[in-house]
């Protein structure tokens, strides 16, 4: 029942609730207190994130045209790191060494000999070794190097000792703030399995509301019985009150509701009711009542089980889907459902088409997933995505047109789309590039803002063509060759 459509829109909306949400580095201000120990202490926290950057091979601001000592050997692993990269792009840090006039020259004698210290450590053996370093490692192998190179190496000291405002104390507290922000930074391990864990509920909750939406009709006749039997009661009874028209309220599909296994089966495990939704299934029943369906159904004379499908498959899509009552019912009751009703509508329509063929006049649930790879595909699509962060936005930055659009400037949706999109394209070798360039196109156009459509198709495109050009992509554009 949840197809991939469905999975791409809910993987994209929780990789933009992470994005939105996660810490990334939150630099500190500068205290309030302007003590000599507080003023140098913000000025070696600073300086001592810039080093990371000037030891990893990075350059501490994009006006950092410094080159790095002679012959100081850089290694891939530490420069291309996550964490690094992370916070090579941070702005505030920049805009702060600014305003604080840190440029890190004071260490410049001494840049050389950290970098070997930090390369030639038994920390970094370790962490080179690793094939794949996650954030986590990133930030544990870079607090080890402050705590036992920065913080405790003479040569260094004597060069923080430049700055005439120096004090030992400002020194260690400097260090330990940096490393405090780094331990702060972006805590992977539950941020994923927090994320992951909302991914796997919001599609449990749109199987939950496809099933809720397959039982309306249940209590919309119950209703509507209800009503039919106080009408017999009343102080003058007419002569429809008490010879109506029972057509509705034995229409055969919502039988079949009722005698349906899957669905108990399902509910007896996944409680639902729409019992305290009183008000939304009489405003539905009101509205069914009211329309030409309603009527033209009630004149054709006879039961047919499949004309009783095809009578509640056409209420479905022109009057209870359609329903602000339904949208309003649905938001109260979970975050997920406004946005999943759409898509989840067209499964119940499929499922009432499937049971008016059905020789045996049951209701089947559809399964959850169509199958195996299906069920995981959602949860790969995201880890990808996330763990490719960083570098997917380079590729993305690499292709934006300056004339055309200012990078600090796009729609964080527009790169939580464009993530999405590059990690299924270089994930998932079974799926044809059209497929996955046509699906992330009309996200956006729903998604985003009015430009985003055009803006998501170009990008693409060109990424797409430089992944190819670079050997890094080998699917055929033609999902036919």
């Amino acid at each position: 029942m949840i197809n991939r459509i469905l999975i791409r829109i809910k993987v994209i909306q929780m990789l933009y609730s992470f994005m939105l949400t996660r810490s990334d580095f939150r630099v500190m201000e500068a205290p309030a207190k302007k003590t000599r120990d507080a003023k140098f202490a913000y000025e070696m926290y600073l300086d001592t994130l810039l080093l990371i950057l000037k030891l990893s091979g990075r350059k501490i601001s994009p006006k950092d045209n410094v080159a790095l000592p002679t012959a100081a050997i850089v290694v891939p692993a530490i420069q291309n790191a996550k964490m690094v990269t992370s916070l090579s792009s941070n702005t505030e840090l920049q805009e702060l060494s600014v305003k604080y006039n840190r440029d890190l020259s004071q260490y410049e004698d001494c840049i050389r000999y950290l970098i070997d210290e930090v390369t030639d450590s038994a920390a970094a053996k370790d962490y080179i070794k690793k094939r794949k370093r996650t954030l986590a490692e990133d930030v544990d192998f870079w607090v080890v190097m402050l705590q036992t190179i920065l913080l405790k190496d003479e040569k260094f000291i004597e060069a923080a000792r430049r700055n005439d405002d120096f004090t030992i104390a400002g020194f260690e507290a400097g260090i330990n703030m940096a490393v405090e922000t780094l331990r702060n930074f972006y805590d992977v391990k539950s941020a994923l399995v927090n994320s992951r864990k909302n991914l796997q509920e919001s599609l449990e909750q749109a199987y939950k509301l496809y099933a809720g939406l397959l039982m309306l009709p249940a209590d919309i006749t119950r209703l509507r019985e209800e009503q039919l039997e106080a009408a017999k009661e009343k102080y003058l009874p007419t002569a429809e009150d008490l010879n109506p028209n029972l057509k509705f309220v034995n229409n055969e599909f919502v039988k079949a509701i009722g005698e349906s296994r899957s669905l108990e089966e399902y509910l007896k495990e996944n409680p639902f009711s729409w019992d305290n939704d009183y008000f939304l299934v009489k405003d539905l029943l009101d509205s069914i009542l009211k329309s030409d369906i309603y009527a033209k159904y009630m004149e054709i004379k006879g039961t047919y089980f499949q004309a009783d499908c095809e009578f509640w498959r056409n209420l479905f899509k022109d009057v209870i889907l359609p329903s602000d009552s339904l949208a309003e019912a649905l938001e109260s009751r979970s975050v997920y459902w406004n946005d999943d009703v759409n898509i989840v509508g067209t499964f119940v329509l499929k499922t009432v088409r499937r049971t008016a063929t059905d020789a045996a006049q049951r209701l089947e649930l559809m399964p959850m997933y169509k199958d195996e790879e299906d069920a995981f595909f959602g949860e790969k699509l995201f880890v990808e995505a996330i763990n490719n962060a960083d570098s997917y936005r380079e590729l993305i930055d690499r292709f934006i047109n300056d004339a055309q659009w200012d990078s600090e400037r796009i729609a964080l949706m527009d790169i939580v789309i464009l993530t999405a999109a590059i990690a299924e394209i270089l994930n998932f070798p079974s799926i044809p590039v059209p497929v996955t360039l046509n699906e992330y196109i009309e996200i956006a156009n729903y998604y985003s803002s009015p430009r985003s459509g055009q803006f998501i198709n170009g990008m693409l495109f060109s990424i797409i063509n430089y992944l190819r050009e670079n050997n890094q992509l080998e699917k055929p554009f033609d999902s036919k060759k």
